[in-house]
C-alpha cells in the first residue's frame, strides 16, 4: 500500500498546524517553504481540509490557518480515508471490475481486502497528537522562529 503525495502533504500540514500555538496562526506559503512544496498544490490540499471540517481558514488582514480540531479528535485513519480517491490495492477491487477470468473465485481478493482493513484499522488506533508527542523537537526541524 503505498499513499498518495495528496495524503501524505494532506498529513504534513496537519502536523505542522499541530505544532501551533492555541490560537496561532500560520499560512500556505510558510507551509510551502518548509516543505518545498508548490503554493498551488498547498492550497489545494488546504481548501479540501476545509471543507472536511479539520482545518479552518481565516481570511483578511490577520487571517491564516489552523486545525479546526483538537489533535486528539484527529484520526489518522480517517484522513487517509478522506485523502485518498483509491484505496483498492489490485485492479479487482475497482468498481467497475476487471477483465481477470478468476474474479468470481479468487481469495487473494478477499485476503487483499482484509490486509487493507487491517492497515486502515491501525491507523485509526493514532491520533494527530500521538504525532505530536515531540511537537517541540517537531518545530526545531519546522524552523519556526517563535520557540
Amino acid at each position: 500500500m503505498q499513499l498518495t503525495n495528496y495524503t501524505e502533504y494532506a498529513l504534513r500540514v496537519l502536523l505542522f498546524l499541530g505544532t501551533l500555538e492555541e490560537g496561532e496562526k500560520t499560512n500556505i506559503k510558510e507551509i510551502s517553504r518548509t516543505f518545498s512544496i508548490s503554493e498551488n498544490h498547498l492550497s489545494k490540499i488546504v481548501y479540501d481540509l476545509g471543507k472536511l471540517g479539520l482545518i479552518e481558514t481565516i481570511r483578511g488582514r490577520n487571517g491564516g490557518i489552523r486545525l479546526a480540531k483538537k489533535p486528539e479528535d484527529i484520526r489518522i485513519g480517517a484522513v487517509v480515508r478522506q485523502t485518498e480517491e483509491n484505496l483498492s490495492l489490485v485492479e479487482c477491487f475497482a468498481a467497475h471490475g476487471n477483465d481477470c477470468v478468476i474474479t468470481p473465485v479468487c481469495q487473494l481478493k478477499h485476503i487483499l481486502h482484509e490486509a487493507l482493513q487491517a492497515f486502515l484499522q491501525t491507523l485509526d488506533n493514532y491520533t494527530l497528537a500521538d504525532l505530536l508527542q515531540n511537537k517541540q523537537t517537531l518545530k526545531t526541524f519546522f524552523n519556526f522562529p517563535r520557540l
